[in-house]
Order: C-alpha cells, then structure tokens, then sequence
C-alpha cells in the first residue's frame, strides 16, 4: 500500500464506511440503554485508558453532548483518591486492583450506566472494571477493536476480555495493532481507533438526543462554554446532577 497522506484517508473512510454500516444496530441498543437510564435518572460513566481515554471524554462533558454524564480515568486516584502521582504509569492500566479504588471513589446511583473503551480488549484495569460494573448491576457498553482483541491474550486473572462482559458490544473496525499503513521494514503507521471510537460515541450521542425527544423531554445537551450564554446554559444543568457529575478532571 502506498505510503502517503491519501492512502491514510482512504483507509480512514472505508473504515468509516464498515463501522457505520456494520455497527447501526449496537449503536441503537446502546442508546437504548443510555436513554433508559437517564430516563431513571441515570448518568453516564465513560472510561477508558490510554489513547482510549479520548472516547470518555468524547462522551462526557463536551459542547453538543449530554451533560450527565462522567469522566473516568486512572489519575481519578491521585485527583479524587489522594494516592501519590508515582502510583500512576504505563503499567497501571494492567492492575485490576485499581479498578476497585476507580469505582468506589465514583459516585454512582443504582440507575448508572457504563461506556467503557479500550482497543485490545484485555488489560487488566479494564477487565476488572467493567466485571464489577455487571456484578454490581449496571448497564454496559463496550467500544474495542474484535480483531485486536481476538489476537491477544487477557491481561485479566479471568482470562476474560471487556466484549464478553458488556450488554452491548460496538467494534471499531481497528485492525490488529490499530495503525493501517504498512511500512517497508515492518511495522505500521496511521491508526484509526480514535476516528471511529469517536464516530460511534456521537452516533449514540445523537440516538440518545433523538430519543429523549421523541419521549417529550428537553434533552440536557451542553451549550460551548465559548458562545455566549454557553456557561449560564452548562451551570444550570450541571446543578441538576450536583455531587455526581464531576469536571476538570
């Protein structure tokens, strides 16, 4: 394959293509789940590691999305857990101890839902994540790449992978290694993970919107805090969901 900027946009769109076109009914079952829980007064918690973070935060707390919603990430045990910064690492991700501190500093309700993205699948932090999440009676969504996935073993003592514990399943259409140009002397350049994590995250986002409406409700959607008027429009709706949403984090 040639090497070039338009070879990588090529890729990038036949990607786009088979996920929108494969994935439709996982992003509409998500958006059930979601819809159903803000319908009980629900948030949504979205979490992710790595470059897999860029999903949580396409989910939560950005200009056209839904305001109840919350960020997960592992620096939550320094910021929100008091453990020192040299806890945090690359390896950290690979723990799934720390997916107990991660959950019991959330402030969860029984009605809470979870999105939870990663591209192998595997990693320990991950796995034991979204297992508590079912075992403690949340709906899940998972966002990862099948055929990465299904070419790795788990990190996990379970040997499980997120996609056999969610409730609703979306692959990203990333191939194994995520990057999509090969290079001469091995290896690859040009992933497309985040692309597609983040097509699927507003595609829900926007079936979630469609069916609130369709339900008679205002959707609680942010206004960019750079119009104006955005701040007043985001505060108002923050202070419904006060003490279970968090920001700046």
């Amino acid at each position: 394959m040639t090497l070039s900027a338009d070879a990588y946009l090529s890729v990038v769109r036949s990607t786009i293509d088979r996920v929108s076109a494969g994935q439709r009914e996982a992003v509409e079952g998500a958006a059930d789940l979601i819809a159903a829980a803000l319908a009980a007064d629900g948030v949504v918690h979205a979490f992710g590691t790595g470059h897999s973070e860029a999903l949580a935060m396409e989910i939560a707390g950005r200009a056209g999305g839904l305001v109840p919603t919350n960020r997960v990430a592992l620096r939550d045990v320094v910021i929100h857990g008091g453990e020192s910064p040299s806890v945090l690492g690359p390896t950290l991700e690979r723990d799934p101890a720390v997916a107990h501190r991660l959950l019991d500093l959330l402030p969860v309700n029984p009605a809470d839902v979870f999105v939870v993205a990663s591209n192998s699948g595997v990693n320990g932090a991950i796995v034991e994540f979204a297992r508590l999440v079912k075992e403690r009676g949340h709906g899940l969504i998972a966002i990862t790449s099948r055929e990465h996935s299904a070419g790795v073993e788990s990190r996990h003592p379970s040997g499980r992978k997120l996609a056999d514990l969610a409730d609703v399943v979306l692959d990203n259409g990333a191939p194994y290694g995520d990057a999509t140009l090969e290079l001469p002397g091995g290896g690859a350049v040009g992933a497309v993970s985040s692309i597609t994590a983040a097509l699927l995250a507003q595609q829900i986002v926007v079936e979630v919107v469609r069916r609130l409406i369709d339900a008679g409700q205002t959707p609680p959607v942010y206004l960019s805090a750079n119009i104006p008027a955005g701040d007043a429009h985001n505060e108002e709706l923050e202070r419904r969901y006060a003490g279970r949403i968090r920001r700046g984090s």
